[in-house]
C-alpha cells in the first residue's frame, strides 16, 4: 500500500511517500481503508518532536511509529476477533491523539477511537472533525461553564478555534471571536456574537471582561490577558508558551493571588477522546456541529499540506484524499 513514512524527526521535507505492507490488525482493532485524512497541529508537532519532551511517547532519538496521521474518514476493511461494535463495511471516521497512522492507504486501530458515520456526511467532513473539536472541547471542560457566560476565542478560525466557537454556542454562552478582516463573516457564521479584528486592534485591550479566555492559537499569555478576565476568570491555552509557563502557572497563580486576585490559568491536558467523538457525532447530527476545510491535498502532495499548516494562517482544517488504485 502507499503511505508516508518518516524515519527521522525534522520539516516536512522528511515525508516520504513509500510502498509498505498493509497492516494487520488485532483482535481489539479494526482494518480501515482511509478515503480522507487531515494535516495539522499535532501532527507537524509530532514530525518535529517539538517541544523536545514528546520524544518520552514518541521515541527519543526516532519516531517509534513511522507513518503519521492523527483523523481519518474511511470503511471497515476486517475487523478483529473481538470487535463488537463495528464489520466491514461500515463507513467510520475517528481520531487518536498518540497517532493512527491514517497518512496511508490503510490502517488498523483500537475500536474505541472509531465510530460510524451520520449519514450524508462527506468523508472530507468526517476526517476534519476530531482532532481540533476534541482539543476545544478539553478547554471546555476543565471549567465550570454556565449559560450566558463571556468567552474570548483568540485563533478563532483556526481547527480548534473554529470548534471552540461552535461548541460554546452550542452550551449557550456569548462568543466573542478574535480573526483577521477576512474571516468575520465565518466566526459570525460559527457562532460569535462579537468579533475583534486583530489587523486593526489589539484584542487584549478590549474594555469586556470576560470569564473565560481561550487562547486557540498560543499567541498570548495569562499577564498579557489577566485584565480582560473577571474576578476568578480562568485563561487557557493551547500552547506551552514562552518557557513552558503555561505548565507551570497553575502551581503558581495561586501563590501569587494578592498580586492578580482570583483569576488563573488551567493547562488543557487532553483526556477522554471516546467522550469528545461521541459528543461531536452527536452535535453533527443535530446539525450543531461542521468542519471547517480550508483547502485539500492529494497524499502525494502532503509535504505541501505540511508546509501550508505550519504557516499558522489555515482556517479550520486542511483535508488529504486518499485515491486508492483498487477501489471496490
Amino acid at each position: 500500500m502507499k503511505a508516508i513514512v518518516y524515519t527521522r524527526y525534522g520539516p516536512p521535507d522528511v515525508l516520504q511517500l513509500r510502498e509498505v505492507e498493509k497492516p494487520v490488525q488485532k483482535d481489539n482493532e479494526v482494518l480501515i481503508r482511509v478515503h480522507a485524512t487531515t494535516v495539522n497541529r499535532t501532527d507537524c508537532a509530532t514530525i518535529r518532536a517539538k517541544p523536545f519532551f514528546m520524544r518520552i511517547g514518541t521515541g527519543l532519538f526516532k519516531p517509534k511509529k513511522q507513518i503519521p496521521g492523527t483523523e481519518f474518514a474511511g470503511e471497515v476493511e476486517s475487523v478483529g476477533k473481538s470487535v463488537s461494535s463495528l464489520k466491514a463495511g461500515d463507513k467510520v471516521f475517528g481520531f487518536d491523539d498518540e497517532g493512527s497512522g491514517a497518512h496511508a492507504e490503510f490502517m488498523t486501530i483500537k475500536e474505541d477511537n472509531v465510530i460510524i458515520m451520520p449519514d450524508d456526511l462527506s468523508y472530507e467532513q468526517a476526517a476534519g472533525s476530531f482532532e481540533g473539536a476534541h482539543y476545544a472541547y478539553n478547554f471546555i471542560n476543565k471549567v465550570d461553564l454556565k449559560k450566558g457566560q463571556n468567552v474570548l476565542v483568540n485563533g478563532a478560525t483556526g481547527a480548534i478555534g473554529s470548534a471552540a466557537v461552535q461548541l460554546l454556542k452550542y452550551f449557550d454562552v456569548n462568543v466573542t471571536a478574535v480573526c483577521a478582516t477576512k474571516n468575520i463573516e465565518l466566526v459570525k457564521s460559527l457562532g460569535a456574537g462579537k468579533v475583534i479584528d486583530y489587523t486593526k486592534e489589539d484584542f487584549t485591550k478590549d474594555e469586556q471582561k470576560y470569564d473565560f479566555v481561550f487562547d486557540c492559537v498560543g499567541k498570548s499569555s495569562f499577564f498579557k490577558c489577566k485584565h480582560l478576565l473577571e474576578p476568578r476568570g480562568i485563561y487557557i491555552s493551547s500552547d506551552l508558551g514562552y518557557m513552558a509557563q503555561n505548565i507551570f502557572l497553575p502551581l503558581i497563580t495561586p501563590i501569587i493571588k494578592p498580586m492578580i486576585g482570583n483569576k488563573k490559568t488551567i493547562f488543557p491536558t487532553p483526556t477522554d477522546t471516546g467522550g469528545s467523538i461521541l459528543l461531536i457525532k452527536s452535535l453533527i447530527e443535530q446539525g450543531k456541529f461542521k468542519a471547517v476545510i480550508d483547502r485539500e491535498f492529494p497524499l502525494e502532495q502532503i509535504v505541501e499540506a505540511y508546509k501550508y499548516v505550519e504557516k499558522g494562517h489555515k482556517k479550520g482544517n486542511v483535508v488529504i484524499m486518499v485515491e486508492h488504485r483498487n477501489k471496490k
